[in-house]
């Protein structure tokens, strides 16, 4: 009996046996016919040679600064992909340690990893390797939530994972696979994930930084540091736990950084935020010029959205970083002043237009609004769009403090926005035309609008040194020479004169002769009259032409002198670059190179120069200019000492520079616009603050004029660029010309006055 029970619980055995390797052999059989099918293309076409060489990917542009910095970048994927050089060790170790721990040992599947997943179901981590990872990413997309189609997806994975490994190296496909993954927040690769997160770029994360990011390559919308952080600093400390179980790390230093908080740093490169907002806006537009003249070519077009081209700029990162902080830090101080004055002020934000001139301003910029642009395209009358600008809604809106949530009507909003005084400012080196920081205006999020190249606004006095110089080149004037401070009238019918055109000084100040340097310090509007009556308009308007300056529509008339004219930050930066630069006009350049993503060249900038005036007009020019700065409208970069109204407005004043400076103010009518032009040997750089609206002024010239206005953020900005010895900006005396005939000395030249007086008087 026993006997008889014993050898039927043997066969049974046998039998259980027998069909647990029949179902293992069968499934072995159906994995590998699935396989064999999935490679022979049965489910689909698996991807060519080609596009295996070449994995088709969307990659960011990047705009670089002429230090290495990127300043920005253009994207659908913010991806910018980096070298395994540029991937930090301990980052290489997390990822294999957590994502693959048999990387290095595996053609792309992972026989163990597969054997444990299918025998425990997956609860002790799943088979996929990195390759395969990568292989879905790359070509099979996001897992289907059908089996069969899963299994399908699975076996195309496998087939493609082997195919890779026979195509890369190890190395590059773990590189492949973390410039691929999408970390969220526009961060896709791990450049951009490191330099959002943490404002740095990859190889210089730390330890537990890197361990973060590779946390999030389970599931980055589940692991999100912005919305998760606790599961995500557990999750890391998982990372780091894999880390010291593969022998990367010490017990010791795993339990030390475990214990780290995450320290984000979240810095967003979306198109509105970052450095040199402005700027990037006005390279993506020529760089998208210069993809509709400059075909691939096959024909096609670059994409500058996906194709990865990196546009290498002029911008030096240090000084537009001074620049934009030089421009927030005035304009905080000088609207807390505005607003201030402005409490009292019936019609505000404006000064000295009537009712009816108020209303067209409020519909003019109501037109102009994407509300009004919105509720159009929807249908409605212009009636009902206008009606919806009195009602009360929910909006966000700029402040100096920061973006404000609050419930206001969108007619008030305009005013709101207008009320702002707005600012540009770019600085440019001479000698070879390079632009070296650009500040538009005061937020490119709230205000697109671009004042250093698409705006212009009339520039005051900094207009009169072309005067000057037109006299110079042609009268070979010396500053010293004098001319009468009374009234000047150019009669009528002269240069088409319609009346009698008789300027006055500003304060109606007038008494004596003053020489040319003491004329353009003081800005002395009679003067300017006088000279260029002297010389006539025409030669005035052929020199600025010369200098860059768009003509067309200027007047021709003697009035020009005072500079009631329209015109760029960008055409004045470089026209007053030719006087620092000995009387050359070199073309302002932005972009000096661009390369394909695989670093081929495909532009590179050819500099444009030409001869403007000579070196001697040029030269007797900036000594006029450098007046300016030492006992005229600019003498306040000099002083040392401050009193309250600087210390409340000037920003970073006291200034105390006592090196060569040439430069112009400049204050148009009612206090509208006020500029600063600043000039050392190596760099020129001019600011520009106004209202958008010319009706949007300071009352009085107090702080209305251009030294209160622009000159501060000159002097803050230089103050900075001095303090950083690398930017090398220039302390020394302008240069020279060796075979210079006019004299610049007002002592020396007085001497020689007098000599020659008195040789006239004994000459026979």
């Amino acid at each position: 009996m026993t006997k008889h029970k014993t050898k039927k619980s043997t066969s049974e055995s046998r039998k259980y046996i027998k069909w647990f390797w029949l179902t293992v052999g069968a499934g072995l059989t159906f994995i590998v016919l699935m396989f064999l099918l999935a490679s022979w293309g049965a489910f689909g076409a698996l991807p060519t040679f080609e596009e295996l060489e070449n994995p088709e990917t969307n990659l960011a542009t990047e705009i670089l600064s002429s230090d290495g910095q990127t300043l920005g970048k253009f994207y659908r994927e913010n991806r910018t992909p980096i070298q395994y050089e540029d991937l930090p060790e301990h980052l290489i170790q997390a990822v294999i340690a957590t994502e693959d721990e048999r990387f290095y040992n595996h053609a792309g599947i992972d026989a163990k990893g597969f054997a444990r997943a299918v025998f425990f179901l997956g609860k002790k981590g799943g088979a996929s390797t990195i390759t395969q990872q990568l292989s879905r990413q790359l070509f099979t997309g996001v897992r289907s939530k059908n089996f069969l189609q899963a299994v399908i997806q699975k076996m195309k994975e496998w087939v493609i994972a082997t195919r890779l490994e026979r195509q890369y190296t190890k190395e590059e496909i773990l590189t492949m696979y973390l410039n691929k993954y999408d970390f969220l927040n526009q961060a896709v690769g791990i450049r951009s994930a490191s330099r959002i997160y943490f404002g740095k770029e990859p190889k210089d994360l730390n330890t537990e930084e890197g361990a973060m990011l590779v946390g999030m390559l389970k599931n980055s919308s589940l692991f999100n540091p912005l919305r998760r952080e606790e599961m995500v600093h557990h999750r890391r400390n998982v990372v780091l736990k894999q880390m010291e179980k593969n022998n990367f790390l010490t017990t010791a230093i795993k339990d030390s950084l475990q214990q780290r908080p995450l320290e984000l740093k979240y810095t967003p490169e979306g198109h509105d935020e970052g450095l040199a907002t402005y700027f990037r806006e006005y390279v993506r537009a020529a760089i998208q010029k210069w993809i509709d003249e400059n075909p691939k070519a096959d024909g096609t077009k670059y994409n500058i959205y996906r194709d990865g081209l990196k546009i290498f700029t002029t911008i030096d990162s240090k000084m537009q970083e001074f620049a934009e902080k030089a421009v927030h830090a005035h304009l905080v101080n000088l609207q807390r002043e505005f607003d201030k004055q402005n409490l009292n002020n019936k019609t505000a934000p404006f000064r000295g237009i009537t009712p009816e001139e108020t209303e067209s301003l409020l519909n003019s910029a109501m037109k102009r609004s994407d509300r009004w642009r919105i509720l159009k395209d929807q249908g409605m009358t212009d009636e009902e769009v206008k009606n919806t600008f009195y009602k009360e809604t929910e909006m966000r809106v700029f402040s100096w403090k920061g973006d404000i949530d609050t419930i206001m009507k969108p007619i008030d909003s305009i005013k709101y926005y207008k009320s702002y005084l707005q600012a540009s400012m770019m600085s440019m080196s001479p000698q070879t035309g390079e632009v070296k920081a650009w500040v538009g205006g005061i937020n490119y999020k709230h205000f697109k609008y671009d004042m250093v190249k698409q705006g212009k606004r009339q520039v005051g006095s900094t207009f009169k040194p072309f005067v000057y110089a037109t006299a110079i080149d042609q009268l070979h004037m010396s500053p010293c020479d004098t001319l009468p401070n009374t009234p000047y009238t150019i009669e009528e019918g002269k240069y088409g004169l319609l009346k009698p055109w008789t300027p006055k000084n500003a304060g109606d100040e007038y008494g004596g002769m003053v020489n040319l340097k003491v004329a353009l310090a003081e800005s002395h509007n009679v003067v300017s009259a006088n000279l260029i009556d002297k010389t006539g308009p025409a030669p005035v308007i052929d020199l600025v032409k010369k200098l860059g300056i768009d003509t067309s529509e200027m007047a021709t008339g003697p009035a020009i002198a005072l500079g009631t004219t329209d015109i760029s930050m960008f055409e004045m930066v470089a026209a007053y670059s030719v006087f620092a630069n000995e009387g050359v006009y070199v073309e302002p350049v932005m972009v000096f190179r661009i390369e394909d993503k695989n670093g081929t060249v495909l532009f590179q900038h050819v500099p444009n120069t030409r001869d403007v005036i000579s070196a001697e007009s040029a030269y007797v020019t900036t000594s006029l200019l450098e007046g300016v700065t030492q006992g005229g409208s600019g003498g306040r970069l000099r002083r040392t000492w401050s009193n309250e109204f600087y210390d409340n407005v000037m920003t970073g004043y006291p200034y105390a520079f006592t090196n060569p400076i040439a430069g112009k103010t400049g204050t148009t009518q009612n206090q509208s616009d006020g500029w600063f032009m600043g000039m050392v040997p190596n760099l020129v750089t001019g600011v520009w603050v106004g209202g958008e609206d010319r009706s949007v002024r300071f009352p009085t010239i107090t702080y209305g004029q251009g030294a209160t206005m622009a000159l501060p953020i000159w002097g803050y900005f230089m103050k900075m660029c001095y303090e950083n010895e690398s930017l090398e900006v220039s302390k020394e005396a302008f240069k020279k010309p060796s075979d210079l005939s006019i004299e610049t000395d007002c002592s020396k030249w007085k001497e020689d006055q007098e000599r020659d007086e008195l040789l006239d008087e004994f000459s026979f």
